[in-house]
This record gives C-alpha cells, structure tokens and sequence, in this order.
C-alpha cells in the first residue's frame, strides 16, 4: 500500500492546481471575450451604421458610402459574390482577408457594409493578451509567495511530526517538544501542540514505569500462593489413605493450579509493553505441541478420546516460547475439554499448527462471543473463559492469524498461521 503524500506536498499541489485554474480561467475568459467582441459588438456597430446610412439617404440621396479603414460600403457597385448574399450577417473573404458583410435593403435599394475582422483580433490581441499576461504574472507571484508563506507557517507543524515519527515508543523522550525546540515565531496552536505531546510522553513514562513494577511486584504476590497450593496438592495427592473421591477433588485442585499458573503467566507476558520486550528465540513448534498435548492429556482421563499428532514437517519459528506455549495450550486444553468422544488432532505443517476435534461445537454465529472474557462454552469441564480472549491478544500482537471453523455436532477445527516460521530439516534418529 502506498503511502499518502506529506501535507507540504498536498498544499503544493493545491497551489499549483489552484494557478492552472485561473490560467485556464482567464485565457478561456479572453478567448470568449474575443468571441463576444466580434459576434455581438461587430455586429451591432454595423447594424447601426447601416441605420444610419439609411435615415442620412433619406434625407440626401447623395449621401456618401462609409469607406474607412476597417468598414467599406457598396450598393450598385458591390461584387458579384456580395449580390449573392441574402439580408442580414454573412463572412467574406477576400485574399487574406476576413469580413463580415451586412445586408441591408431600403426602397429597392441594396447596401452592402464590410467590416474587416482583422482589426478586431489584433485589439483582442493587443488588449486582451497583454493584460491577460500582467494579471496571470500577478496572480502566479502571489500564488507563489502564499505557498512560500504557508511552508514557514508549517515548518514547526512538520518538524513536530519528524519527532513523532522518531520517538521511541518504549521510551518517549518529552525533551524532544521542549518549548526551546519550537521557532518563537510559530503559531500558537502549534506550541500547545508541542505542549500536549511533552505532557503524553510523561505520561506514557510514568505509565510504563508503574506497569513495570506492577508486572515485578505482581508476578512474586501470585505466584507464591500458587506455588504453596500446587505443592500442598501433591502432598496430599501421595496420601493413599485418602478415599477415590478425596483423590479426585485433589487432581481438580491441581488443574485449577495448573490452569490459574498459566493464566498467571500469560498475563503476566502480555502485561509488557511490546512483543519486542520478551526474549525471542528459534521455538521448535513440534516441541512445544508434544509437550502441550502431555500437560492436556489428563483432561481427557475417562472419556473415549483420542489424541494424536500428525507433523508432517519439522517448524521453526523466531518467537518467545512462552508465548506460543501460551497460544497452542489454550487451543488444545479448549479442544479436549468439549471433546466427549472422538479425536483431537494436531496437524503441523509448513504454514502454521491446525487442532482439529469432534466435540460438540458451536454455531458460527456464537465464535466472536468466545472472544469475549469470562464467555464459556457449554459443559466446560475446566478453565476461567478468558483463554480465547488471550489467544485474540496473543494473534493481534503477533501477527498470527486464527481461524475457527465449528458447527453444532461435527466439532471444531482451528488454524494458527505463523507467517514467519521456516521448515528445518528433521533431526537423524
């Protein structure tokens, strides 16, 4: 996608758009005046000297035809071609010459006035061109000194966008709109802008500061009860005194600690400012749903269902491995735990992880609701509603699409793109 152009070359072009108009405007207007000269003025001068040739003949017979420079009169003795022409406007030309011939007839008698044109193209010339070029060099220097004028008066506007364009946005420098940065001579609105944009880079500062002592602050305080729960669960879990279902409630102790840790963690993860804050590494995909698929293995202790992998390529991809962890275990943990019976299969290929079940699925209609925090599924057997809602966080901010396809009774199938991942050759067994 292009980019669009820079305001400066936006009011450049309206400028010259802006001259081109009034150029095409005046030399059109001069063209019509011409026009206008000779059709409208040419023809009522001859007209009314046609009238008054007439009203002086009625009073002396004798009377002179008009024979000046540009006008010349006939009667009797008018050229051939002229006898040919009826009452009323006709061109003519002679040589070189144009003409425009007006027929007028009294008391049987005929009066043949010709006015060369000639003239009036070189008055339109003379006096429309000449003036035309003045008022068009005038309104080009003024055009040219108000683009000029507007440059400086947008100087300080551009400059406060160069500095936009180079802050650091894990780092925003509010030194950077200091007053002493911005001309004395621009506009006010330019300095409370300049004002405006120190004051968000504090606060942006602050912002980040506070988050990062939060995430510090926060990731000791949950962890440490978690931790106490997760390990007073296996104590208790070793107990073979307890009856079948104390056993039981303990493992549903141990996946709510399960499940509260990565949701800890995942959390905890997005809490940072850019995904260019969490260390990046080459992640083995393959690794990392092996691993997932064993941690969700439990859930479907004694129901009917199958889980299996189908990697049919070995995928690297340039990430934070907690991160993908975090997107393929809320997938997969999601797909067992609507799977009453069945399959739940993963499928690595080269363009990302495909997690395929015959669980009860959904209507396609209800998919953007599980977007939604807190929104569960029906007969969800773990979890808090929010692992969609961190698998939409963790797509959006990386840059890795997913894709539902579910329908009542057939299950649901769900493709994680990783548009940067690359194949590595298979290690040799």
């Amino acid at each position: 996608m292009s980019r669009d152009p820079g305001i400066a070359t936006r009011l450049g072009r309206a400028f010259f758009q802006q001259a081109a108009f009034i150029g095409v405007a005046a030399v059109v207007g001069v063209f019509v005046a011409g026009l206008l000269l000779e059709g409208l003025l040419v023809r009522e001068a001859l007209r009314n000297e046609a009238d008054h040739f007439w009203e002086l003949r009625a009073v002396r017979p004798d009377f002179p035809l008009p024979n000046t420079q540009n006008l010349t009169g006939y009667m009797d003795d008018a050229p051939a071609t002229l006898r040919t022409f009826e009452n009323g406007y006709h061109p003519w030309r002679v040589g070189s010459v144009n003409y425009v011939v007006h027929v007028s007839e009294r008391g049987g008698q005929r009066l043949y006035l010709a006015f060369d044109r000639s003239g009036v193209n070189r008055l339109a010339l003379y006096y429309g061109l000449a003036p035309l070029a003045i008022v068009l060099l005038v309104l080009y220097l003024s055009t040219w000194l108000g683009f000029r004028a507007s440059q400086r008066a947008l100087s300080p506007l551009l400059g406060l966008a160069r500095e936009v364009r180079q802050l650091d946005l894990k780092a925003p420098d509010p030194a950077a709109f200091a007053p002493d940065r911005i001309p004395a001579s621009a506009d006010v609105e330019v300095h409370e802008l300049a004002a405006a944009l120190a004051r968000f880079a504090q606060r942006m500062n602050d912002f980040v500061d506070r988050e990062r002592h939060f995430t510090r602050d926060a990731s000791h305080e949950l962890r440490s009860p978690l931790t106490v729960i997760r390990a007073s669960s296996e104590l208790l879990h070793q107990d073979k005194s307890l009856d079948p279902q104390s056993q039981r409630a303990v493992a549903r102790i141990q996946r709510a600690a399960r499940d509260m840790e990565e949701l800890t963690s995942a959390f905890l993860l997005l809490a940072r400012e850019t995904e260019t804050g969490l260390p990046t590494e080459s992640v083995n995909v393959n690794d990392v749903v092996a691993h997932e698929l064993e941690r969700a293995r439990p859930l479907a202790e004694g129901r009917p269902v199958e889980l299996e992998i189908d990697a049919r390529c070995n995928l690297a991809l340039p990430a934070p491995e907690k991160i993908v962890s975090i997107l393929i275990g809320n997938l997969l943990r999601n797909a067992v735990a609507y799977t009453e019976r069945g399959h739940v299969r993963i499928e690595i290929d080269a363009a990302g992880v495909v997690i395929e079940d015959t669980g009860i699925g959904m209507p396609a209609e209800r998919i953007p609701d599980m977007y939604r925090p807190f929104v569960r599924g029906e007969n969800q057997r773990s979890g808090f509603g929010v692992g969609l809602t961190i698998v939409r966080r963790i797509s959006y901010r990386f840059g890795w699409p997913v894709d539902f396809d579910s329908a009542p009774g057939r299950g649901t199938r769900v493709r994680v793109g990783f548009p940067t991942a690359s194949v590595v050759p298979t290690p040799p067994t």
